[in-house]
């Protein structure tokens, strides 16, 4: 029985990639800003509808690093316990110090008055997680950042093409990245972008990248080398032209979860105004045994889901010296949470059956 992954990556018609991989040949240019690149940076920045430039990056967590330099965060952040481990470890790569704060129920982002709760005088950024694509309280949030003059940094890693109220997730906030994973919705095999509303952060954030270098004898400051390749942009044009019906078909496979999953389990809900991307779907059991009994039911299917996100990054041993406090919905939340498959090759009734009849008899079971 062909085993069926939470996520399978989407791979473009073969010789459509390779037709870019001729023209990198032809010029004998893999990486240091070529063209694809230079194309892919345009193109995401005009799919976003955006008027702040797009950087692309070698990978996401080397996009956060970057934000955080060049914003000039060196000290305390204040984050979120539910997200993947490098929201964390991003920081305190850079020397920063975290403070974790609880979560909103009902949109699984960071609470907003909680942010503010947890501010002291060493707090320097708030660097807040759109959750499974779906937005924090932003608007919230600016008002928070812009009080206290803090930064703002949005792990946008999931929220690919995303808008709220009308306008891209990516112009809230100081900085946003964007993760372009092989397990994501849009990917370039690794790779990602950032954004900054700051001209000057950006052009911070653009020879940051790039060693710093202000021509080939020259350097603004330090930095590092966080250039996407060629061979990344080549993929990233390719999976680009398509993302639109991919995120087509995970919408399709959505409304199917949706009309078919069993009582038991609960949706996310996702913040009103704000568009969907389709690239999780994520449910909530009742208690966490029964959490177990589904993933053991699914795994004898050969069905893989994955607990986003357990355990909190709390619970790591992250840090040196941890402020000892609970999250209790997070907390909560984590212990229950399960992301169900979502491919775009999938066959729509196929996956109703594989997934949710095992998760169906392992409630009424």
């Amino acid at each position: 029985m062909k085993k069926i992954n939470v996520t399978e990556p989407y791979l473009p018609p073969f010789d459509e990639y390779v037709e870019h991989l001729r023209g990198i040949w032809d010029r004998n240019w893999l990486t240091n800003q070529g063209p694809l690149v230079n194309k892919l940076e345009q193109k995401l920045q005009e799919y976003h509808r955006l008027s702040i430039l797009v950087h692309s990056v070698a990978n996401g967590s080397l996009g956060l690093q970057i934000a955080l330099k060049a914003l000039g965060v060196s000290g305390g952040v204040i984050t979120t316990p539910f997200s993947y481990v490098a929201t964390a470890s991003c920081p305190i790569w850079e020397g920063c110090s975290l403070r974790f704060t609880d979560i909103e129920p009902d949109s699984l982002t960071i609470n907003p008055a909680a942010v503010e709760a947890a501010i002291t005088p060493q707090t320097e950024a708030i660097l807040a997680t759109h959750v499974f694509g779906n937005p924090c309280g932003v608007e919230a949030l600016e008002a928070i950042a812009a009080k206290h003059g803090l930064a703002l940094i949005f792990d946008a890693a999931h929220a690919f093409g995303v808008s709220y109220k009308g306008k891209s997730i990516l112009e809230y906030g100081d900085a946003s990245m964007v993760s372009m994973h092989a397990t994501k919705l849009m990917h370039s095999v690794e790779g990602g972008f950032i954004v900054a509303k700051d001209s000057v952060i950006a052009e911070k954030m653009e020879w940051m990248r790039r060693f710093g270098h202000n021509g080939p004898e020259a350097f603004h400051g330090v930095g590092i080398n966080a250039k996407m390749s060629e061979f990344h942009a080549a993929m990233g044009l390719c999976v680009l032209k398509r993302v639109n019906a991919i995120m087509q078909q995970r919408r399709l496979l959505t409304e199917a979860y949706d009309a078919n999953l069993p009582d038991g389990v609960r949706r996310l809900h996702y913040r009103d105004e704000a568009s969907r991307n389709y690239s999780y779907y994520p449910v909530i059991f009742e208690s966490e045994q029964s959490l177990l009994v589904a993933v053991e039911a699914l795994g004898r299917k050969n069905v893989i889901p994955r607990r986003y996100f357990y355990p909190l990054l709390n619970q790591f041993n992250l840090m040196d010296t941890s402020i000892a406090s609970s999250y209790p919905v997070a907390k909560s939340v984590s212990e229950r949470i399960l992301c169900l498959p979502m491919s775009y090759a999938a066959d729509v009734d196929s996956m109703m059956h594989a997934v949710l009849d095992p998760i169906s008899a392992s409630i009424c079971g």
